[in-house]
């Protein structure tokens, strides 16, 4: 699994840490999503298609 997150999409609500925290994170001046881990284990594919689906701006893609 690969996860791809367009920044510019992206409006700081925050859904994506709440759901996957091991993989997502925000930038503490704006809130923008940062990605810790593009390639999580499969372990944590639940967490990160949750974190993709409750994307506000649909701003995270998982791809195979």
């Amino acid at each position: 699994m690969k996860v791809i997150i367009d920044e510019d999409k992206c409006v700081g609500a925050g859904q994506c840490v709440l759901a996957a925290p091991d993989v997502f994170d925000q930038r503490d001046e704006d809130g923008i999503v940062v990605l810790l881990d593009e390639l999580p284990p499969d372990a944590l594919r639940p967490q990160v298609e949750n974190a993709a689906a409750l994307c506000p701006a649909l701003a995270i893609e998982v791809a195979k």
